[in-house]
């Protein structure tokens, strides 16, 4: 029956000294980490925007409102007459 080997010892990181799978992990990861932070600051930001967009919507939705009962208000008194 044949051994099969780890796979860290296939890619060569059990001849490796401890020292050296920090640095490694480090260098691996914090290209990554540096990526998703950004993703994360435009998120944010854009976050921040469409906020902004549905208060001005929602502040137009209410100046319509005002003028429909007006508007109604005005058929309302026409009736009357």
């Amino acid at each position: 029956m044949a051994l099969t080997p780890s796979p860290l010892a296939v890619v060569g990181f059990n001849a490796m000294p401890e020292i050296w799978v920090p640095i490694v992990v480090a260098v691996i990861t914090g290209p990554a980490v540096v990526v998703l932070s950004k993703l994360r600051k435009e998120n944010s930001e854009q976050h921040a925007e469409g906020r902004e967009l549905l208060q001005a919507i929602g502040t137009k939705v209410d100046k319509v409102g005002s003028k429909l009962d007006e508007h109604i208000g005005w058929h309302k008194g026409k009736e009357d007459k």
